[in-house]
Order: C-alpha cells, then structure tokens, then sequence
C-alpha cells in the first residue's frame, strides 16, 4: 500500500469550494479498483488549509492504472481548478508504527 498526501494552501477557492469539487470527483476515485479509500480534512487553526489522503494498492496501481484508467479524465476535470494551490502532493510508504483505538 502507499499513502499519497495533497496538500493545499487555498489562495483563490475555499475549503467548501474544493470539498464540493472533490464530492464529484470521489466518485471516479471510488471507481477505481486501486483506491482503497480517500479522506478530505480540513485544518481546525487555518481554513485555507486542506489536506486530502488516499490509499492506494501501490504506486503503479496510482501511477499506472489509475492515471491511464477512464475515471482519471473526470476526476481530473473536478479538481483541475484547485492545482495552483496545491502546495505538496507525495507518495508515503506507511511504516509499522501505527496504533488506533479499538472501537
């Protein structure tokens, strides 16, 4: 599995705008086989800044198969408006330290 983390710093939109976008181009990353889920956070102490995490197979699952995949054009299309804000967008590989509450 590899974590990719998109950072943005709105400058021009804000953080409803680009939830509304992404409530459209969800639908083209729950489309696809590679994702594994995706999760859209807001910053508490700065509203313009929002951070969007998903979960993928693997790098080429994102890379490969995604990106060259038939729901990459819409999803892209939704979002396309908000690349100039974004300030980080890298993939993480998860390590063995991890703890969460059981529920």
């Amino acid at each position: 599995m590899i974590v990719e983390y998109i950072r943005y710093q709105l400058k021009s939109h804000t953080a409803d705008e680009l939830a509304e976008a992404y409530g459209v181009a969800a639908r083209y990353l729950a489309g696809s086989p590679h994702c594994l889920s995706y999760e859209l956070s807001r910053c508490h102490e700065d509203a313009s800044s929002v951070t969007l995490r998903i979960e993928w197979d693997s790098l080429d699952g994102h890379v490969q198969g995604f990106r060259k995949s038939a729901e990459f054009q819409p999803f892209l299309r939704a979002i396309r408006p908000f690349f100039a804000e974004i300030a980080e967008m890298r993939h993480y590989e998860p390590t063995a330290i991890v703890w969460r509450r059981p529920t």
